[in-house]
């Protein structure tokens, strides 16, 4: 990226996500809703592109983009279901975990399956417990010979129950941070059971559930990383997930955004087009300012993600805040220029609605993004 646009081989990989999205996700996205329908074929599909191991190295079979390449695909897929396209980021995030911390013997067992998408990760580091305060976490890994015997729970898990590959931080050590390790965990190992899905606002097209292990015995192999460094490694992971969640909330309020001005541009009222009011051009005027103000945030912090810059953490925290809550803010205007109409399922509005709330809370609440960040000023 220059210092204000994108390179000729980003727009390439902008456009072919664009079009993946307007011919495999849009048409379908409002039936996966309705339905709650988890597109796994199109998921598959999206793989085939290599989206399914975005920033993967060449040499473990991904494709080897930077950050910024992989907010692109994420904005483009969410144009059509933010849903999806953050289901695909979790995925995206467990791989790159095992890529970059993982023995060569972990990287071999999983990483094909996971590249093509025929075996699907799930992040697991929330507990009914321990939200926020993800250091506290519980779930606890003991070890016996060759094994890890894991005992807990994990809450609010994207892909419970569907998902094959759990990468899972477990307590192997004292309280804190410095006692927790990962662990890849098979949906098929004796002992693993899952909740029932959980009844959300959104997100309809993937699954969500309470992952549970039953004195799961794990081979230590399966370890990734050392032991101990689990939390520093699903921190790492975070930095990149809070991107692509960003660009989740950049696509779907780009999608609303542009529904909003086609829809004001048609409506009528007062014997005048709606768009022609000049409330409703001051109302898309700050969307617009709002939206490309987040998303070069975002850009930028990607940049600094992928060159492992001092302030990376910082950043990756702020663009986050900042497009979520934008995104949300946006979308809502959306609706509010469409009426009752807006509220209504014949429209794609308030889907997105629903889909782009949560992204306030997960990979890290927006308060918890303050905090990063005031912390970070306040150590200079």
């Amino acid at each position: 990226m220059s210092q204000f646009d994108l390179t000729d081989e980003q727009r390439q990989i902008q456009e072919m996500a664009q079009q993946f999205t307007a011919d495999a996700i849009t048409p379908h996205a409002a039936e996966w809703d309705e339905k709650h329908i988890f597109p796994r074929d199109t998921i598959r599909a999206a793989a085939e592109l290599g989206f399914g191991s975005i920033y993967v190295s060449e040499d473990s079979g991904g494709i080897g983009l930077g950050r910024l390449e992989a907010a692109l695909i994420m904005e483009a897929m969410a144009y059509g279901c933010p849903s999806t396209s953050a289901f695909i980021s979790i995925h995206n995030m467990t791989a790159w975990m095992i890529d970059r911390f993982g023995s060569q013997a972990v990287k071999e067992k999983y990483l094909p399956q996971m590249v093509t998408m025929e075996r699907i990760g799930s992040y697991c580091l929330t507990e009914p417990g321990s939200g926020s305060d993800a250091a506290a976490l519980k779930t606890r890994a003991v070890r016996d010979g060759d094994h890890y015997v894991v005992t807990g729970s994990k809450a609010f898990i994207s892909g419970g129950g569907k998902n094959e590959n759990y990468i899972c931080m477990v307590r192997t050590g004292q309280d804190g941070p410095k006692g927790i390790s990962c662990l890849v965990i098979e949906k098929e190992m004796d002992g693993v059971s899952f909740g029932a899905q959980e009844k959300k606002l959104g997100w309809h097209s993937q699954p969500t559930a309470q992952v549970n292990f039953d004195s799961v015995r794990v081979p230590a192999e399966n370890l990734v990383g050392g032991e101990g460094e689990g939390f520093r490694i699903a921190m790492m992971g975070l930095d990149g997930g809070r991107l692509n969640i960003g660009a989740c909330s950049l696509g779907g309020a780009q999608r609303c955004l542009d529904e909003a001005i086609k829809y004001t541009k048609e409506r009528k009222q007062f014997g005048s087009a709606i768009a022609d009011f000049q409330n409703t051009q001051f109302m898309l005027a700050d969307m617009e300012t709002e939206l490309q103000a987040a998303r070069m945030l975002l850009y930028a912090a990607a940049v600094k993600v992928t060159e492992n810059a001092p302030d990376k953490t910082k950043f990756a925290a702020m663009a986050k805040r900042l497009a979520t809550d934008s995104g949300s803010s946006i979308v809502d205007r959306a609706l509010q220029l469409h009426g009752g109409y807006g509220y209504l399922q014949d429209y794609p509005i308030e889907r997105f609605w629903r889909d782009l709330r949560v992204h306030s809370i997960l990979e890290g609440t927006n308060q918890v993004m303050r905090m990063i960040v005031g912390r970070e000023l306040t150590r200079q």
